[in-house]
């Protein structure tokens, strides 16, 4: 299954910019980990709400992405220039110990195991010596239940493109092999605060409850952050 064509579909198609809108809690609670004046990386760049929340912020940020048309755009919103780089995660087009920080949310779950690996040593490699390693994966996913077929050549995918489920005791004993040292490992998921009013505001606390606790319900997600 070729993913460049799914993510290309969801981040440049109009019709499915709110796949992205739901992710904006996720981003911030990421910028928060994150000081001004620090050189970050992002791979995956989505619609670059992360990228723009980061730039506001103060942040030197770069980025990498497969979809031409993502980057292409990033450059000219942002003035970007070089910094932004079409590629992918197991070749970073970056020189060594270049970056502060490198962030991978909601990428490593569509990387095959030969790639996943690769990836990792590669964010070892460009991240300067004790910079950190952040991101996010969903929690205990079933990756049967968004199995899906092609109508036209009945080929059997996941409809997100999704590769490898992860628990907690999987991307810590992933990221210690790979040579990171694990300083965070938490489930949690990322509702708004933003919405008003108070049943909004028990909806979403009630959410952050239940993913704290990996609910499936919530829609939790692994949060980690390691150091080289």
């Amino acid at each position: 299954m070729d993913q460049t064509k799914i993510w290309n579909h969801f981040q440049n198609d109009d019709v499915m910019g709110e796949v992205f809108k739901e992710a904006l809690p996720r981003y911030e609670f990421l910028a928060q980990q994150i000081a001004a004046g620090m050189h970050v990386l992002t791979i995956g760049v989505g619609r670059g709400g992360l990228e723009a929340i980061l730039l506001k912020k103060g942040v030197l940020v770069s980025c990498l992405d497969p979809s031409e048309i993502a980057i292409d755009s990033l450059r000219k919103q942002y003035g970007l220039g070089d910094r932004a780089q079409v590629g992918f995660s197991q070749a970073i087009p970056f020189t060594d110990s270049q970056f502060d920080v490198v962030v991978m949310s909601e990428v490593l779950e569509h990387l095959t195991d030969d790639v996943l690996n690769s990836t990792l040593a590669e964010v070892r490699r460009v991240l300067k010596p004790d910079g950190r390693f952040i991101g996010t994966v969903p929690a205990n996913e079933n990756l049967l239940d968004n199995r899906v077929m092609c109508p036209h050549c009945g080929e059997s995918f996941h409809r997100w493109g999704h590769a490898q489920s992860f628990s907690s005791m999987r991307i810590r004993d992933l990221l210690s092999i790979n040579n990171f040292s694990v300083r965070r490992n938490e489930t949690r998921a990322f509702p708004s605060w933003r919405r008003s009013g108070l049943k909004s505001f028990v909806k979403s606390l009630i959410r952050y409850v239940l993913g704290r606790a990996g609910v499936p319900i919530a829609s939790p997600c692994i949060f980690f952050e390691a150091r080289r």
